[in-house]
């Protein structure tokens, strides 16, 4: 109960700040085209509402902030609970920082199926990057998105960069079968992992390991090192079943110890690595392209899906057909066959 108390005086806050200022669409292209973090909160908040009133406005501020994004490197980073990712990304991100980057951090909280809630807590456990000038945090609930990404993320990846942040750290909520659209709008895909966590036959059969750009061994440090370094083995083996990547590059098997922050700066030094190869073979530029296709054909279907439930014909028959189905007097398969030949 607490969770959805939470997320509802967090949309609310929002929405109160939304409204508050509301700021013209030209307004909003000022603030963030000048790296006003208000302005780009603001700007978030727009699109990730769902007000029919604020949707021909957020539509319109993406497009015009079209032009001005593209120009940064995105990085998703994903890992079981517990794998340190947001001890990770505070180190990441500020060694980041220190090289005068500016770093913008999108995560994702898990929300609870049942209440709808979500702790948003992502602030709280990077405090010292969230203070950090050059940094921007922004945790967002799931909500029913799978993927463990939001429905509005790659939008806020075109904010953030209007808004001149070099760096896009996309923190999904965890691995698991449906955990992988994050792939889909990134151009470097970070995986991190635990040695001696048991997780590593589990981690091959799921598939993600196919997808990484390079698997990276959090918590190298005290007893743990000899661990580390066997599963850097064992991973490294398991990367040489897959066949090669399109993108020409040799996912690598890294590890650090985000809490004492070593290990960090190779793991920059490997991703701009990755970059320079993948924009030499043009495969960089080919990738940014097909994510965008997918992005149009994904919107598509929401969309459809959106208008097909709030159309009232539709609504009426649903509610008929729904109680039929509890009862076992119609197949579901019959009755969405049904549901969808009314309204052809």
């Amino acid at each position: 109960m607490k969770k959805e108390e939470n997320k509802k005086d967090f949309t609310t806050k929002r929405l109160k700040t939304l409204r508050k200022k509301d700021l013209s669409v030209q307004g909003l292209l000022d603030g963030l085209l000048k790296g006003d973090k208000s302005a780009l909160g603001q700007a978030i908040t727009l699109i990730e509402s769902t007000k029919v009133s604020h949707l021909k406005k957020s539509e319109e501020l993406i497009t015009r902030c079209l032009r001005y994004a593209g120009n940064s490197v995105r990085i998703g980073i994903t890992g079981v609970p517990g794998v340190g990712k947001s001890t990770f990304i505070e180190s990441f991100g500020s060694h980041l920082t220190k090289l005068g980057k500016k770093v913008a951090v999108l995560a994702v909280d898990p929300s609870s199926s049942f209440t709808k809630g979500s702790i948003l807590g992502d602030k709280t456990r990077m405090e010292s990057l969230a203070k950090n000038a050059s940094a921007f945090i922004r945790p967002s609930p799931a909500s029913d998105s799978l993927g463990g990404v939001t429905r509005k993320t790659r939008e806020t990846i075109i904010l953030c960069e209007a808004a001149g942040y070099e760096t896009i750290l996309i923190e999904t909520v965890g691995v698991g079968q449906s955990e992988t659209v994050v792939h889909s709008m990134v151009d470097f895909f970070l995986l991190l992992k635990l040695a001696g966590a048991g997780d590593e036959l589990q981690g091959i059969k799921r598939g993600i390991m196919e997808m990484a750009d390079a698997i990276v061994i959090n918590k190298a440090d005290g007893n743990n090192l000899k661990n580390v370094k066997l599963a850097q083995t064992e991973f490294s083996r398991a990367l040489h079943l897959y066949p090669p990547k399109p993108n020409g590059w040799a996912p690598q098997v890294l590890s650090c110890s985000a809490l004492e922050n070593k290990g960090i700066e190779a793991i920059w030094n490997m991703i701009l690595e990755f970059v320079k190869t993948t924009q030499q073979n043009s495969y960089f530029e080919k990738n940014r392209s097909e994510q965008n296709k997918n992005w149009f054909l994904q919107t598509v279907e929401q969309l459809l899906k959106q208008q097909f439930y709030q159309d009232s014909d539709t609504k009426q028959l649903l509610k008929k057909l729904l109680p039929e189905v509890e009862l076992n007097k119609i197949s579901p398969f019959a009755a969405a066959n049904k549901l969808i030949n009314a309204r052809k």
